[in-house]
């Protein structure tokens, strides 16, 4: 009888483990060729069911040899790290993190997998963690055939390490060759020089904790997500904008499922509602090196249904466009594209139509810079609509942002607008009256007022429009040009109050070669444009661009 039922037992072994391993096998044959044809989604399903076919054998050790387990747990290894590289070309990062982990846990040096792996912390911003899956995976003999590729990784992961560490950016080769070839590969960068606080503006805001110069780099981050549309010299029709919104949208509501540690940080963001009620998070949750949040499994993030009414108020408070007049796009030579995005840390930032900082574009990347010295303590700043523009256009566009500015220039035009001779220069401006003549009585008028300082500057800079027209035109100037301050005058005492502008620097130039300035004329142009575009290129570069500013419509 117990002769009988180990025959049985042997019976029931052998059955198992040949219909079993036939099963496992056109299983992994499957994902595999799923695999290679780049069927990401049915490879996936495909190797989680392989997956847990196997698990369910290595369970069942004692039906095993320590050779068959042996090889039970070498295919498994496998199968994680396949279906990581699966997950990760879905940009479904954390869940891929998490099979390259248990493949780990199998295999702690198994090649393929520290190459997902590293890739994966790379596209995060992981760099330091993805410089040693790298390293690691040099030091396998297996490795001879890559060690080439690796190198290369190794060195990127330094370099992109050591500019999220320094924020040494340098653009200069790219811009010097005319913004050909592909973007230059940024790092995200936090500086040090900045925190979250309450803010006297609205909600919270972007702080500086020490002095900050004039064009010193702040901040370098990448869009969550990006919508571009292309213009063809035409804007955007209703229906497009529509289209675009909803692609937009679309495209943060998958990254929220598929990152749970993104979702958490969105969702810290103003939803334009109980402003004074939200938290202040710990500005070191937006540096790259956070990592991803392993207290959460990504199975867990993605049975979580967004909150889709909470998300919209979110995109529609925190949105940015990359043609805002605080902003420059590098490398759109054309202007032809129109972008929205979601950057996390500029969220922070509110708005001033006394800004004190700007921002570039470079790709997906978002880059923020001081447009002039920045004290301690001070808040950071840049203008969501044109700060050169008058008092009641301003207020048009605060309505529309759903905000109320309430700043010292704001104050102080409010008083200066109340009277009568004002309102006849806007009135007569608005009528047509002479430019040149406009300006002369303003100028008169803030005489005879005792305006001084930076209080001329906010003036001037509301009626900006007439004085350009007045210094472009040589009519103007030749009925005017003695009888109202110089230009340079004009554009400094601008610059003092709300820091460097294209247009401003524009017409810098427009006047330096139209008279045909020389080595100090230039240097000035050369610390505006640092105001403008912040000190990411050196000096040849910085002329290239300026050559660039000239060439542009206002």
């Amino acid at each position: 009888m117990v002769e009988a039922t180990k025959m049985m037992e042997e019976e029931t072994k052998l059955h198992i483990g040949i219909s079993e391993e036939e099963s496992m096998q056109q299983l992994r044959s499957k994902a595999t060729e799923l695999l290679l044809r780049e069927e990401w989604k049915d490879s996936i399903e495909a190797y989680s069911n392989f997956i847990t076919l196997c698990k369910k054998q290595i369970f069942h050790t004692h039906l095993h040899s320590d050779n068959q387990l042996q090889k039970l747990r070498k295919s498994l290894c496998l199968a994680f790290s396949n279906r990581a590289e699966a997950r990760s070309r879905l940009r479904e990062f954390q869940s891929a993190l998490e099979d390259c982990d248990s493949a780990l846990e199998i295999d702690g040096t198994h090649l393929k997998t520290l190459i997902c792996k590293g890739k994966i912390l790379l596209n995060l911003n992981v760099y330091s963690m993805a410089l040693d899956c790298f390293r690691l995976a040099l030091l396998d003999p297996q490795a001879n055939g890559n060690s080439e590729n690796l190198n290369g990784y190794v060195e990127k992961c330094k370099k992109l390490d050591f500019l999220s560490r320094t924020g040494a950016l340098d653009l200069s080769d790219w811009v010097s060759n005319g913004f050909r070839g592909k973007c230059p590969e940024l790092a995200e960068f936090v500086g040090s020089c900045v925190q979250i606080k309450r803010s006297e503006i609205s909600g919270r805001g972007l702080f500086a904790t020490k002095n900050i110069d004039a064009g010193t780099l702040v901040l370098v981050t990448k869009a969550i997500a990006m919508e571009r549309s292309i213009l063809g010299g035409k804007d955007l029709s209703e229906e497009a904008q529509l289209v675009m919104w909803k692609n937009f949208i679309d495209k943060v509501s998958d990254f929220i499922r598929k990152c749970h540690r993104t979702g958490n940080l969105i969702s810290k963001l103003s939803s334009g509602e109980d402003e004074e009620m939200l938290e202040v998070p710990d500005i070191a949750l937006f540096k790259p090196e956070t990592g991803e949040n392993k207290n959460k499994k990504s199975s867990d993030s993605e049975n979580e249904k967004v909150d889709m009414g909470k998300l919209l108020s979110i995109l529609d408070v925190n949105s940015l466009t990359e043609d805002a007049v605080s902003a420059n796009v590098l490398g759109n030579k054309s202007n032809d594209f129109y972008g929205v995005g979601l950057w996390l840390l500029p969220s922070f930032i509110n708005h001033s139509c006394c800004p004190n900082s700007r921002r570039l574009h470079v790709g997906d990347y978002l880059i923020l810079h001081a447009s002039k010295d920045i004290k301690a303590g001070e808040e950071i700043t840049f203008a969501y609509f044109d700060p050169l523009s008058p008092l009641h256009k301003r207020k048009e566009m605060s309505m529309t942002w759903g905000i109320q500015c309430r700043c010292k220039r704001c104050k102080f035009e409010s008083e200066m607008l109340s009277k009568q001779e004002m309102k006849e220069i806007e009135i007569g401006i608005e009528r047509g009256m002479d430019v040149g003549g406009a300006v002369y009585k303003l100028e008169e008028e803030m005489k005879r007022w005792k305006v001084r300082g930076k209080e001329k500057g906010y003036v001037r800079a509301s009626f900006w429009a007439a004085y350009s027209e007045v210094y472009r035109s040589d009519r103007c100037m030749k009925r005017w040009g003695r009888r109202i301050p110089a230009m340079e005058a004009v554009v400094y005492s601008i610059i003092e109050v709300m820091g460097g502008d294209e247009r401003l620097l524009k017409i810098v130039m427009e006047e330096m070669k139209k008279n045909g300035g020389g080595l100090v004329e230039m240097e000035k142009a050369l610390k505006l444009a640092r105001d403008v575009y912040g000190k990411v290129v050196k000096k040849q570069a910085m002329r290239a661009l300026l050559e660039l500013c000239v060439a542009t419509n206002d």
